[in-house]
């Protein structure tokens, strides 16, 4: 993994690779590159031994062109101003790209969550929530859940601002328990957007999804949904990892018996129906039908991407790949499905949750798989036209130079303030 690759710079390169395709001006194009703000921020507080502790934390807002400020809050020791700046801007042209009427925002606090207490996790998320409660609200800037934080961590900011505001406001956090006020099918969103974008390009390329083989980088949420899921459509699981490594059978396992071992253990190391125990580059390199990336962001750089073999990548993660490793893709027509499409379904669930917030009317399970599988379906239409149209050497382009004429011209359209 390239531990150089700044990820915001990679986010300004995509632009730049879309940008001649787009019809805008260069200083709409320049605008659409940065953020509008950025919140950083020092949380104090109490451990349960008593002492106080600072934690550094951040949200940026960078573009509210289509609608409010929609992204997740992460907890992870490697959170910087620029990892969320590049997140907030994925998440700008995510929700482009699937139509639904977000801009981009995202969060995050430098902490290992694993080393506190709950009780600490509490305090912490309280603390961030009241810095955060000036800039979010249900028209304004409408938060989720993301690396190590869950429905947990969001019932607690929805807890903590409707006491602040006096008020009822659900829908000013999604990603919530059921019991307050989350949506049915959330929490396998990402995990079913990013084998549903698989299942139409191996239609789109003509080939075979019964029998596939496929490996997963990343065994949490996103990662393990999306391997039940894919062995659900008939495809064969043959290789996973979590940060501890990984496993393979070059006959298949069951991906909900390794999910179930790593539960019980913490990792997936060690897994019985496995055959072999591999690294994480390993399982980034094998001869597969389809990968798919699902931790963190850089994890192919240009070096890695030579190695890889699988012939589709859909990113369950955020920019799993460097912009070094996209072009060594493109010359290899390996067909990678963005992560703003493939990993976008946990963005539209979340904005079913809140249009069910805000009408206090709530889905069966059925009709959110329903409402998702059709944007991301649709979306991949989009994707596939724009892409034949302007002669592109990847379906990344394609989804920018979309999602780019959408941000762009719901700018235009509003005019410049003042």
């Amino acid at each position: 993994m390239s531990e150089q690759t700044n990820p915001f710079e990679s986010l300004q390169s995509q632009i730049d690779e879309a940008s001649p395709y787009v019809d805008a001006d260069d200083d709409v194009i320049e605008r659409l590159k940065h953020p509008e703000r950025v919140l950083e921020t020092n949380l104090t507080v109490e451990l349960d031994d008593g002492s106080l502790e600072r934690f550094k934390a951040f949200r940026s807002q960078f573009n509210g062109d289509r609608g409010p400020y929609k992204g997740g809050i992460r907890y992870h020791p490697g959170v910087s101003r620029d990892e969320v700046k590049a997140l907030s801007g994925w998440m700008v042209y995510k929700c482009a790209t699937v139509g639904i009427p977000y801009g981009g925002g995202k969060g995050g606090i430098i902490v290992d969550p694993s080393e506190y207490s709950a009780d600490e996790i509490e305090r912490l998320t309280r603390a961030f929530a009241t810095e955060l409660r000036p800039l979010i609200g249900v028209d304004r800037d409408v938060p989720a859940p993301d690396v190590n934080t869950g429905q947990r961590e969001m019932n607690w900011i929805k807890d903590t601002y409707e006491t602040l505001e006096n008020s009822t406001q659900p829908g000013v956090i999604t990603g919530k328990a059921l019991d307050s006020g989350g949506s049915e099918g959330r929490v396998e969103a990402t995990g079913r957007s990013t084998v549903l974008a698989a299942r139409e390009a191996f239609d789109y390329l003509g080939k075979d999804l019964e029998g596939a083989t496929v490996a997963v980088q990343g065994y949490g949420n996103a990662g393990w949904i999306a391997a039940k899921l894919i062995d659900e459509m008939g495809a064969k699981v043959v290789a996973a990892s979590d940060s501890s490594g990984g496993v393979y059978n070059a006959d298949g396992f069951d991906p909900v018996a390794a999910k179930d071992h790593k539960h019980e253990t913490g990792s997936i190391s060690g897994f019985e129906g496995a055959t072999e125990e591999i690294t994480n580059e390993d399982v980034l390199t094998l001869d597969v039908d389809l990968l798919i990336p699902a931790a963190l962001e850089n994890a192919i750089d240009g070096d890695l991407a030579e190695s890889v073999q699988a012939d589709v990548i859909s990113e369950a993660a955020n920019g799993p790949l460097t912009p070094e490793a996209d072009q060594v893709m493109a010359d290899k027509d390996v067909l990678v499905i963005p992560d703003i499409l493939a990993n976008a379904g946990g963005v539209t669930v979340s904005y079913f949750e809140w249009v069910q917030n805000r009408q206090r009317f709530y889905w069966s399970e059925e009709r959110v798989n329903e409402e998702l599988e059709s944007i991301i379906v649709d979306a991949f239409d989009d994707l596939v036209e724009s892409y034949e149209q302007n002669d592109l050497d990847s379906f990344r382009t394609a989804a920018y130079v979309v999602a780019l004429e959408r941000v762009a011209g719901a700018f235009e359209e509003a005019g410049t303030f003042p």
